[in-house]
């Protein structure tokens, strides 16, 4: 799993040439090599984590499923012990669940052995019914509830969950062949290090990782163009831009830590990378206690940044995205209804306003709006910025602009994915403060898109809105979006989305 496909596979000379033919144009493009193993990892992968949580509520699902079509089949339908027998089968079907994580039941190893866990699977399942009869000995109901019942759901339960072991194991590897199931990493930092470090990772068994290839700033002299059949795919510089095209998962600086200097150095490029970064450990003389490492099976990493919004998190606030789009949609109906109306009867040129911003992970989007200002001196770059009595506003656009109201149609941005309900605010791709672009004015600045960018956030109901003409503002603005990735939660997604409306009240920035 953790090999490119030997078609891929290069030779120095060809590395060699294709890094020398992006020579000239480094700081726009990869080299030929880096462009096609980029396209290559485009896709999106299901995560392990997401993968075997999914398990998880199958399994459970499947349990509590066969113990109440047995419930219903030997006694009836609130028969007998009505509540009993349900909250008793639910309990148990939890405990089962729980059991099958104490015992590793749903590590990437036992997922693709389910042959090897079979016993744990048994004992398990055995522990959870024997658990059962110890409460109802000491409670002293056991006469009163059907032994027939457990037995057959004992019988069943194990069928059904070793079933789908197998079933699942089958799927699992299909997946880890084609690449549908793997953790991507590109190693930062090559020469004799970085191959014991591949050599290290390759050994492990049952690993989902795919290295997908090196990137250092050094020269062929002392970082070879092949490590350990891998090629060096560029600079750093480039890495970041090979980022934003391959679906990375992860980062590993395989340097050591007395290259204090260098790594910092890297690390302030790295950070603003939607990726887990780790700092490889397998060969650093420094000792730090267990717990302060992360491992890809046996290979100790430093966790120097995570992922923000990952696995189950993303799923929520998907859902939080979705739910709360829709009904936003709904309750503003009218009110867009109207303003449409009041558009097409103010100006001519079309109701709703496209511009293009950046995304998640710096891609750029488009954004919709409804038009604020007249269409022939509509500015979809944004490059001049609108001012206080700006004459390209119309007067349905002073309206709207200050009401924010030209921002509801966002709500199907936000229904459709590309930007969250609340974000970062998503800027337009050529937004400038003093002829300068933002990233220019802000160090880290695309930061910012670690994350989906919303329709409002944390520095808009913190007062850091509408124009921004100096860079103290643009650098405000930044810092709250960051305290935002760094600290998200949904509770804090709720308390922004609610607190919108009321910080919308003050209109002194919105022109």
């Amino acid at each position: 799993m953790n090999n490119l496909d030997p078609s891929k596979r290069f030779t120095p000379d060809a590395v060699k040439a294709a890094t020398t033919d992006g020579k000239a144009d480094r700081s726009t493009r990869l080299n030929s090599i880096a462009q096609e193993v980029a396209t290559q990892y485009r896709r999106d992968t299901m995560s392990p984590v997401m993968v075997s949580g999914v398990l998880r509520i199958v399994e459970f699902s499947l349990l509590l499923g066969s113990g109440m079509l047995f419930y219903l089949y030997n006694v009836g339908f609130l028969a007998h012990l009505g509540w009993q027998y349900p909250l008793i089968i639910l309990l148990a079907s939890i405990s089962a669940v729980l059991i099958f994580e104490i015992m590793d039941g749903y590590q990437l190893q036992s997922l693709l052995r389910p042959g090897a866990t079979i016993a744990r699977i048994v004992v398990s399942w055995f522990a959870t019914f024997a658990l059962m009869a110890v409460v109802a000995f000491f409670m002293k109901v056991s006469a009163d509830f059907s032994r027939l019942l457990f037995a057959e759901w004992f019988a069943v339960g194990l069928v059904l969950v070793v079933t789908l072991r197998l079933v699942m194991a089958r799927f699992i590897r299909r997946w880890a062949r084609n690449g549908r199931m793997e953790r991507r990493a590109v190693i930062v930092g090559g020469g004799k290090a970085a191959e014991t470090l591949i050599r290290s990772i390759e050994q492990q068994p049952f690993n989902d990782i795919r290295i997908c290839g090196i990137f250092d700033d050094r020269d062929d002299r002392r970082s070879p163009p092949i490590v350990a059949g891998y090629p060096k795919l560029g600079t750093v510089s480039e890495l970041l831009e090979f980022a934003r095209i391959a679906r990375i998962d992860m980062l590993i600086v395989s340097l050591p830590l007395t290259a204090e200097t260098r790594v910092l150095q890297l690390l302030k490029k790295l950070w603003v990378l939607p990726v887990d970064i780790r700092l490889s450990a397998h060969s650093n003389q420094l000792q730090f206690r267990p717990r302060s490492y992360s491992y890809i099976g046996s290979v100790p990493m430093l966790d120097i940044f995570d992922k923000p919004i990952n696995d189950w998190d993303s799923v929520a606030k998907r859902t939080f995205d979705i739910v709360f789009s829709l009904i936003g949609i709904v309750v503003f109906s009218p009110v867009m209804i109207a303003t449409a109306i009041a558009i097409k009867l103010d100006s001519k040129g079309p109701v709703l306003f496209k511009q293009k911003r950046h995304g998640f992970n710096n891609e750029v989007i488009e954004v919709y709006k409804f038009r604020s200002m007249y269409a022939e001196q509509a500015d979809p770059t944004a490059r001049k910025a609108v001012t206080k009595n700006d004459p390209r506003v119309t007067r349905v656009g002073r309206f709207i602009r200050k009401t924010s109201i030209d921002e509801l149609p966002q709500f199907f941005n936000a229904l459709f994915g590309s930007l969250s309900l609340v974000g970062p605010r998503p800027h337009a791709v050529a937004a400038q403060s003093h002829n300068l672009l933002y990233n220019e004015v802000v160090d880290g600045y695309f930061a910012r898109h670690k994350v989906k960018p919303g329709v409002t956030g944390w520095a808009q109901i913190n007062g850091w809105r509408g124009e921004m003409d100096t860079d103290e503002k643009i650098r405000k603005r930044t810092e709250f979006d960051l305290y935002y990735i760094e600290n998200w939660s949904l509770w804090i997604d709720v308390k922004i989305l609610f607190l919108t409306p009321i910080r919308l009240l003050d209109t002194e920035n919105a022109y």
